[in-house]
């Protein structure tokens, strides 16, 4: 049996999506361990600690295998560049929870670049190989900030080229990544696999629509224009709520009720303690006089997606960057139809007038002439629909996983060859 050393260090795979720090990363590795627990494969995650009151230890993924919450620095949420400088109090926690119940490890899986520098460390006092999955990449956030504010510290640039330095494989979700970091950060080619996210398919499935509209809570004439995911300004959320204005500002919709609702973040907080991007959200959103078309309903658990999403008409994910898209994943797979941007990892997990629809970055007004088009043309829906379910159905866990346990053999197989080469020319007169 493979024992993995699964890291996510600044974020839990059990958090509730749509928080600060919690999005695809976390639903990606929360499922991929789960998966794996199927196929017999034992997985320890390990992540900071961010509250003392939860169990250190918890079998919440079934399979036996667990989220270990590892105490590093204070026990509360705190920013990614506070919680790098506790990367060393987390691998001693690691290491110290290993020894405690006698473990050997076979590999380490590390996520984001926090957690590889982690791994960084684990693989030297291990003496085991690292596969690493950055999710997102420093340089590229860096290439579309439209301020200082969104520019990332060179600390993380650094981190990650560290990382670069000891992996011995990066999984990469799609060749537009394998571009960047060969183009960005030079990496080497040979260390770069493709195996692209997974959806379950046993939970995101159409749901007739009149059913998913009575759970969540809407008409069943209405139409739903759908987002889900972190807000943050790289989500490019804004640019959606202004295609919503220029559709009302044009009267391009006559009778056909339709609004946006926006899963993520917290709409409820006081001004002061809010989240800067979901103030600067609902300003907008008031400005353009669209209180009654635009809904921020905050967070929501993965049980209630597969509602959300079968209940939409259409689901938007208008990113600035997206190294892979989880939500139009999920969406396809509930066979609602997504139009997205045409950046990173969604240009090949869209198929263009097929699944969805393409749009330009930050173009609102091709964005709302496809939304448009989505909500008044019924048979377009459905044969979009049909035709993401089916996609949907080719990234199923069950085989993704098993791509990854192929990974882990090949890559614990070439370690253990290359160790045995070295002691035989150690040994060599």
């Amino acid at each position: 049996m493979i024992r993995v050393a699964m890291i996510s260090y600044h974020t839990c795979p059990l958090a509730t999506l749509g928080g600060k720090s919690t999005g695809g990363m976390n639903v990606y590795v929360r499922e991929l361990t789960r998966f794996l627990g199927k196929l017999g494969v034992h997985v320890d995650v390990f992540t900071r600690s961010q509250d003392e009151h939860v169990p250190h230890v918890l079998h919440d993924l079934g399979y036996g295998n667990r989220i270990v919450h590892v105490p590093a620095g204070p026990e509360i949420n705190l920013s990614k560049e506070e919680m790098s400088n506790y990367i060393p109090d987390f691998v001693e926690g690691i290491i110290e929870f290993a020894d405690r119940k006698g473990l050997k490890y076979d590999l380490i899986h590390s996520h984001y670049w926090m957690s590889g520098l982690a791994a960084k460390d684990l693989k030297a006092a291990w003496d085991i190989p690292v596969i690493h999955m950055f999710h997102t990449l420093g340089l590229m956030k860096n290439r579309i900030a439209r301020d200082a504010s969104e520019i990332e510290g060179s600390y993380r640039v650094n981190g990650e080229k560290q990382v670069l330095e000891i992996a011995d494989r990066i999984v990469i979700a799609t060749p537009a990544e394998k571009l960047q970091l060969e183009s960005l950060y030079h990496a080497n080619t040979n260390n770069l696999v493709v195996i692209p996210p997974g959806v379950d398919v046993s939970h995101f499935y159409p749901i007739q629509e009149d059913e998913a509209k009575e759970v969540v809570g809407i008409p069943e004439n209405d139409r739903m224009i759908l987002f889900v995911g972190r807000i943050d300004p790289l989500k490019g959320i804004d640019t959606l709520i202004r295609a919503i204005y220029h559709i009302e500002d044009n009267a391009i919709i006559g009778k056909c009720p339709h609004y946006l609702t926006v899963i993520g973040g917290d709409p409820d907080e006081n001004e002061d303690d809010m989240n800067g991007e979901m103030l600067r959200l609902q300003k907008l959103r008031e400005e353009l006089g669209l209180n009654d078309l635009v809904v921020f309903i905050g967070k929501r658990d993965q049980d209630a997606l597969p509602y959300y999403y079968s209940a939409a008409e259409v689901v938007v994910v208008p990113s600035q960057y997206e190294s892979f898209g989880m939500v139009a994943l999920e969406s396809m797979a509930c066979g609602t139809p997504v139009i997205a941007s045409q950046v990173g990892g969604l240009a090949f997990l869209v198929k263009d007038g097929v699944t969805g629809y393409f749009v330009p970055n930050n173009n609102p007004i091709a964005l709302g002439e496809k939304i448009t088009e989505l909500l008044c043309d019924v048979k377009l829906r459905e044969r979009m629909g049909k035709n993401a379910v089916q996609l949907a159905y080719s990234y199923r866990w069950e085989k993704i996983s098993q791509m990854m346990i192929d990974l882990y053999k090949n890559t614990i197989r070439s370690e253990k060859k290359a160790r045995n080469l070295n002691d035989l020319n150690l040994t060599t007169p």
